[in-house]
């Protein structure tokens, strides 16, 4: 950053931090939430899931090995806003293209740094998740908002505005990016092999041989249900052999069923997932169709809104890299890549239905198998591109059920 300038965060409670600008200049609200994460910002910065929302990265020293198209979930950005503790502006990777500091320049996202974002994590936290405002430049509308943080009539009438801010249509919003970004099974496989991105088994061990990780997949065909997907879905997808067809959230049931898929495969997005009853309607006519289902993140909850559970808001939600997760049938804890706000309800998980996954910090539901259909789901994202890679193994578990509808017949409870 060759020029500093001040910026700021205003919290819909009135709480004020005051930082150093990074990235673009401007004024914007959005929800703000933390990721606790240690590496994996890339991921973090072009996850769809994390449409309208103001993100603080709680690991002090971020952008250090730069930034990495060829890790992108998506075509780019969609943070509303971006806050860290420290900035590294001279990142070392042989694969970077470019500093962090230049890229939310060229993505219009506004950023902060300089922060004790440890208290403000720690709001977050204590208060649930809020809105907030950055302010960044000198623009006329920066100005006003901060002549306005110096008289209370005017400050109380901002924090009224940032109040008022609402997420919506985040799922239209985010559907098909990662489209824009797509690679053939070809390079896919050839950069896995390169860089060891393979698939892992269910004990957690890298399989040997990278170019021919598993033919489980061979001849299959998937439709992946397109709600904000991560790239790297499709990716693990694909290392396994499988035919992907990406259709859009608009998407009819009619319209997936016509492309006779052996699975469907319902992807992670942002926003509330009540907020998409059209999805939902069409997703229980698919659910009648005997096809084999498998859903992350939003798709989870998605899927369980059309088996008869509900869905409730976290106060903070759970964002990152290390997030433990508990697989009830083994008692095994697996460490997850998370990002959501939102989460089922675990007494509200139908009967006959299996609660397989828990999260170890607060006990909320993180996995679901179904009896009624060929079908289960986690909330976490067994995809993560910067890892961990402890639940990859569930890419394979879709596969046998596509290949055996009662595979887990005997899944314990």
């Amino acid at each position: 950053m060759t020029d500093i300038v001040k910026s700021y965060i205003v919290l819909a409670n009135g709480r004020v931090f005051e930082g150093k600008s990074l990235g673009a200049a401007g004024c914007i609200i959005g929800e703000a939430v933390f990721t606790t994460g240690m590496n994996g910002y890339i991921e973090t910065l072009t996850d769809p899931s994390y449409f309208g929302q103001i993100v603080t990265q709680t690991f002090p020293l971020i952008g250090n090995y730069g930034i990495i198209p060829k890790d992108f979930e998506s075509s780019k950005s969609h943070v509303r806003g971006y806050v860290v503790r420290s900035y590294c502006d001279v990142p070392s990777n042989f694969r970077c293209e470019k500093n962090l500091d230049t890229f939310l320049k060229e993505q219009n996202v506004i950023g902060l740094c300089g922060i004790d974002t440890r208290a403000l994590t720690k709001v977050l936290r204590e208060s649930g998740v809020m809105n907030a405002m950055l302010i960044s430049g000198d623009s006329k509308e920066a100005k006003t908002a901060l002549n306005a943080l110096k008289n209370e009539q005017e400050k109380q009438k901002l924090l009224e505005k940032i109040k008022a801010y609402k997420i919506e249509n985040a799922v239209q919003n985010v559907s098909c990016d990662a489209v824009k970004i797509e690679e053939t099974a070809e390079i896919v496989l050839k950069e896995s092999a390169e860089y060891g991105f393979v698939p892992v088994k269910s004990d957690c061990t890298k399989r040997n041989d990278a170019l021919n990780t598993d033919c489980a997949g061979k001849g299959k065909k998937i439709v992946l249900w397109d709600f904000g997907a991560k790239a790297n879905i499709r990716r693990e997808l694909l290392k396994r052999g499988a035919e992907v067809i990406t259709l859009p959230a608009s998407a009819s049931a009619e319209d997936i069923l016509s492309k006779n898929p052996d699975g469907i495969m319902l992807s992670n997005g942002p926003g509330d997932p009540k907020e998409n009853t059209e999805i939902i309607k069409e997703l229980k006519k698919i659910i009648k169709s005997g096809i084999p289902v498998f859903g992350i993140c939003l798709g989870h909850q998605l899927l369980a809104l059309a088996m008869g559970a509900d869905t409730m808001k976290l106060k903070y939600g759970h964002r990152g890299a290390n997030q433990p997760v508990k697989y009830l049938p083994t008692g095994r804890i697996y460490i997850s890549s998370q990002n959501h706000g939102y989460a089922v309800k675990n007494e509200t998980v139908p009967a006959g239905a299996i609660l397989t996954f828990v999260n170890t910090n607060d006990g909320t539901c993180e996995g679901i198998t179904y009896s009624s259909a060929p079908a289960f789901s986690v909330q976490f994202h067994p995809e993560a591109c910067a890892g961990p890679w402890d639940t990859g193994f569930l890419f394979d578990d879709f596969m046998k059920l596509i290949d055996d509808k009662n595979y887990f017949k005997n899944l314990k409870k």
